[in-house]
């Protein structure tokens, strides 16, 4: 019996000094790959309680909300903020082009304009989604939204609905009569546009017209009336970027749409969607520069416009319309561009000031010359 225990627990121990040694290979290879030593704190990866991340993401935010407000916010598309700033971007320039030389931006215009930003895309978000429910019941992407799910009833909406263009109005009352009133032409475009996916492959035009009013609105809230050398340059640039950035966003859901009747320009371009693209960067390019021509720019803002240039370029020419992530992903990346275009104005402008001072010290120094 003795030696039959002493064979065993030699047994043993010779499996604890493998085992030894096994661990041991392990943590010299560990700490080569530069890993902490076994005597620093390492947070337990067990099925303790985990304390929650704070996290300022719009997502995290309408997350953290009220359960019974969440439903709301997510209609308005809170938790997805880059749609509104597709929409607010084309204000920002033209409040931009109208300061006056020398200065920055209206920042009350500024903080106006993204206050109805935000109302004017959630209206036009609950009025798309009353008008989709059905079909968004059909598409993976959309059917989690709150009116196809359930959560919201068609007469809530309606009432939500309200609620934010009365908001909307109290924004728009703000300003002066004629932008007041060209404010109040957009509503019918912003009614109509969702429909027009049921009837048009250029639903995305429809979306161009509406999403850039604001191109208009900008300059016309500062200046009292609008420039047509600026403003319909101004306008038909942001057109022109809406086609390429939502036609690349229409890729994620081509096949849904194709099954359900929906149409799109994604369907539309197919395989030539980037021969498309090229020449919409291309006339925005060039309507960006005629604002520029017309509204007196300087060296700041064609830059920027260089960059833009590069960055429609890589945008097009990497995008993979077969994969829904990298649509998305581009998609995204025009806040960049827009905050690109905005820079460059911003800064174009102040340099006016600086050449207008220059201008004005060499004429005061021939005028004492001849004196």
């Amino acid at each position: 019996m003795l030696g039959v225990r002493g064979a065993a627990v030699a047994r043993g121990l010779q499996v604890l000094t493998h085992s030894w040694r096994r661990d041991s290979r392990a943590l010299v290879l560990a700490r080569a790959c530069g890993a902490p030593p076994t005597g620093h704190w390492q947070p337990s990866a067990g099925p303790g309680p985990r304390r929650r991340r704070l996290s300022l993401s719009a997502a995290a935010v309408v997350n953290s909300a009220p359960r019974p407000l969440q439903p709301y916010l997510r209609l308005m598309r809170l938790d997805k903020p880059i749609g509104t700033w597709l929409l607010y971007l084309p204000c920002t320039w033209s409040i931009g082009l109208a300061a006056e030389p020398g200065c920055f931006p209206d920042w009350y215009m500024l903080s106006l304009f993204g206050t109805g930003a935000v109302l004017m895309r959630g209206a036009g978000c609950t009025i798309n989604d009353m008008w989709d429910r059905d079909y968004d019941k059909k598409v993976i992407r959309t059917m989690n939204r709150p009116i196809a799910a359930g959560d919201i009833s068609i007469f809530r909406s309606f009432i939500f609905l309200g609620g934010q263009l009365t908001l909307a109005l109290g924004v728009l009352l703000c300003l002066n009569y004629y932008s007041i009133a060209l404010g109040a032409a957009s509503l019918l475009l912003v009614i109509t546009y969702p429909l027009m996916k049921r009837i048009t492959y250029w639903p995305q035009l429809a979306l161009g017209l509406t999403f850039n009013w604001g191109a208009l609105l900008g300059w016309s809230a500062v200046k009292g009336s609008c420039d047509p050398s600026v403003c319909l340059p101004l306008y038909f640039s942001g057109i022109m970027w809406t086609l390429i950035y939502d036609t690349i966003y229409a890729h994620q859901d081509k096949r849904d749409d194709a099954l359900i009747g929906l149409k799109s320009t994604a369907l539309r371009f197919r395989d030539n969607t980037k021969r498309w693209l090229s020449g919409f960067g291309v006339a925005m390019l060039g309507a960006l520069s005629l604002v520029g021509v017309n509204s007196g720019q300087t060296a700041p803002y064609y830059t920027a416009l260089a960059v833009v240039g590069a960055h429609l370029a890589h945008q097009i020419y990497t995008l993979d319309i077969h994969r829904p992530e990298d649509c998305w992903n581009k998609f995204t990346s025009n806040r960049t561009l827009g905050l690109i275009v905005l820079l460059g104005i911003v800064l174009g402008n102040l340099w006016k000031e600086k050449k207008t001072d220059e201008a004005k010290k060499s004429k005061d120094s021939r005028i004492k010359i001849s004196k």
